[in-house]
C-alpha cells in the first residue's frame, strides 16, 4: 500500500536524520548495505526508495518506531508498526497485567511506568513516597513525573541534593532530545531548568550527574538509585515508548526505612 506524499519529503527527512546521527553518507550506506551513490540520489530526491530500503535505513539510523513510521509516510508508504494509542487499549491488557505484577513485586520500593514524555501511566503503592506535600495541581492527571520531581511545589522541596540530582534529570532529557528532537519536550526542559538553582562549574571531583536521589522524609533521609527498563523488542508504538522506572535503596538505612514504612501500611 502506498500513500501520496510530497516528493522531496523523504529526501529532506533522510538528510535530517543522518545529520542528527552524525553519520557520513559513506558510513550510512555501508551500514545499510547500499551504495553511497544510491544514498546520495535518495537525499537529492533523484531516486525513490523502496519500502524495504526505508525500513533498513530507519533501523540503521536507530529511529524509534514512531520515527520509522513517519519516515515511511514521508516516502509514501503506510506505517509498519501499530500504535495502540495508550496502555488502556484492550489488546495490551496482558501487558498491563504483567506490568502491575512487576510494580507490586518491587514493593516496598517505589516503581512507576511512564511514557516517553514522562507522563505517569502506572505506579505501585510506594509511589506515595514521592507525592507527600506536593501541590494538588501537580497531581491532577495527566501527571508529568519530571515536572513533579523538579517543581518547587513538588518533590523538589524535599530533595536534599536538588542541584546535582536535578541536573541528572535534565541532562538525561537533553541527551534524548539530541537523538530525537521534540519541540514539546524542549519547552518542558526549559521549564524544568528554570526551577533549578544556578550551578557552579564542575570541580575536580566531578563524576557526572548520575547521583542518588537524597529525599527528606519524616522517617529520615532516603537515598535512592534508579533503574530504567524499556521494551526493546516491542512492535507496538505505545508499548515501545513506555519506560519502567524502579527505585532501589542505595544503602541499608534506606532499605530499613522503606521496609518499616510498608509494615505500617504507608505503602
Amino acid at each position: 500500500m502506498t500513500i501520496t506524499a510530497e516528493p522531496t519529503g523523504f529526501a529532506t527527512e533522510l538528510r535530517r536524520w543522518r545529520t542528527l546521527r552524525h553519520r557520513s553518507q559513506l558510513d550510512l550506506a555501508i551500514a545499510a548495505d547500499t551504495t553511497q551513490r544510491h544514498l546520495s540520489y535518495l537525499e537529492q530526491g533523484r531516486s525513490r526508495p523502496g519500502r524495504e530500503m526505508v525500513i533498513r535505513l530507519a533501523e540503521t539510523l536507530g529511529l524509534t518506531l514512531r520515527e520509522r513510521n513517519a519516515l515511511l509516510l514521508s516516502a509514501g508508504f503506510a506505517p509498519a508498526f501499530e500504535d495502540s494509542g495508550g496502555l488502556d487499549a484492550p489488546r495490551l491488557e496482558p501487558v498491563r497485567t504483567a506490568l502491575r505484577g512487576i510494580l507490586d513485586g518491587h514493593l516496598p520500593y517505589p516503581a512507576v511506568v511512564v511514557t516517553r514524555h514522562g507522563v505517569l501511566v502506572e505506579a505501585n503503592a510506594a509511589f506515595s513516597l514521592f507525592t507527600e506535600d506536593c501541590a494538588p495541581e501537580l497531581l491532577r492527571p495527566p501527571v508529568n513525573l519530571r515536572r513533579l520531581a523538579l517543581h518547587p511545589r513538588g518533590m523538589a522541596q524535599r530533595v536534599l541534593n536538588l542541584p546535582e540530582w536535578g541536573r541528572h534529570v535534565t541532562e538525561s532529557m537533553r541527551s534524548r532530545l539530541r537523538a530525537s528532537p521534540d519541540p514539546e519536550q524542549e519547552r518542558l526542559l526549559a521549564e524544568l531548568e528554570s526551577y533549578l538553582p544556578r550551578s557552579e562549574p564542575p570541580g575536580p571531583d566531578y563524576l557526572g550527574f548520575a547521583v542518588p536521589l537524597r529525599l527528606r522524609t519524616e522517617a529520615g533521609e532516603l537515598r535512592l538509585i534508579t533503574t530504567l527498563t524499556s521494551f526493546a523488542t516491542a512492535t507496538d508504538v505505545t508499548l515501545a515508548e513506555l519506560h519502567l522506572e524502579a527505585f532501589l535503596p542505595a544503602d541499608e538505612p534506606t532499605a530499613a526505612r522503606l521496609r518499616s514504612r510498608a509494615r505500617t501500611g504507608q505503602a
